[in-house]
């Protein structure tokens, strides 16, 4: 049975995750403070996690307590089916007594068999009428959380899920930044080996973008990694002679 939180106490439990989500500017951060606390806060938990997920139920960032919560989600994401990614879909909380007699997710509660996971709450995330992830609890056996348990993840959901969105909107720009500067250094490194084998080969531009596309088949890597392998003196495009004729 789960233990009734006095009011005091629940708003002081509350407080201090809200807290904790205030002071962090990364959303993976945040998501890890935010599942510790909560498995802290519900009695009967074995782990706690939070997904915050994309348009197609992608997992853009997730945060889990144990091995066994994080094992559990990807088979959700694997499989398309379980409470976490019901709960985001629905935006309604969802509570399991029982995963082995529970028909919703036949594919995932199988998955899952060998795991110690009996019981589950999963919260929606909904920020500005959005669903942008769910919160999860598991516990060992059955029947371990009930209504009131769901309850109090509510509890928890709603004003994370808003602080969760402003951290990942506030973070969005910084990806891109991010994102945008790794793509700028991978393509002046492909550039730069290219120019080490026009120089080696007396190749054309793209005739060395055509060998270094060659070496990345053949070695089932990528582009950027043969250029810096090039690069890096590691190892060197192979001279491939008249057969590729380039000479």
């Amino acid at each position: 049975m789960i233990r009734k939180y006095p009011l005091d106490e629940l708003s002081s439990v509350i407080g201090r995750i809200m807290g904790l989500l205030l002071t962090e500017e990364k959303v993976d951060h945040a998501v890890q403070l935010l599942s510790r606390a909560v498995k802290e806060s519900i009695p009967g938990a074995i782990g706690a996690g939070v997904s915050i997920l994309d348009s197609q139920a992608r997992p853009v960032s997730s945060g889990f307590t144990d091995a066994i919560v994080e094992r559990a989600d990807a088979l959700q994401y694997q499989l398309g089916q379980g409470p976490c990614l019901t709960a985001w879909a629905t935006q309604e909380s969802v509570l399991v007594h029982d995963v082995a007699a529970d028909p919703r997710w036949p594919d995932w509660s199988a998955a899952v068999r060998d795991l110690s996971i009996r019981s589950v709450v999963s919260a929606p995330l909904i920020a500005d009428g959005q669903g942008i992830g769910a919160m999860k609890i598991y516990a060992a056996g059955p029947g371990v959380f009930e209504d009131s348990t769901a309850a109090l993840m509510e509890l928890f959901a709603t004003p994370a899920a808003t602080l969760l969105s402003h951290i990942q909107a506030a973070e969005i720009p910084e990806r891109i930044s991010e994102g945008l500067q790794a793509a700028l250094y991978s393509r002046d490194m492909i550039n730069r080996a290219c120019g080490v084998l026009m120089e080696r080969h007396t190749l054309t531009q793209d005739q060395a973008l055509q060998l270094l596309m060659r070496d990345t088949r053949a070695t089932h890597s990528t582009l950027r990694e043969v250029s810096a392998a090039i690069l890096t003196g590691v190892t060197s495009a192979p001279d491939r002679g008249r057969s590729d004729g380039f000479r």
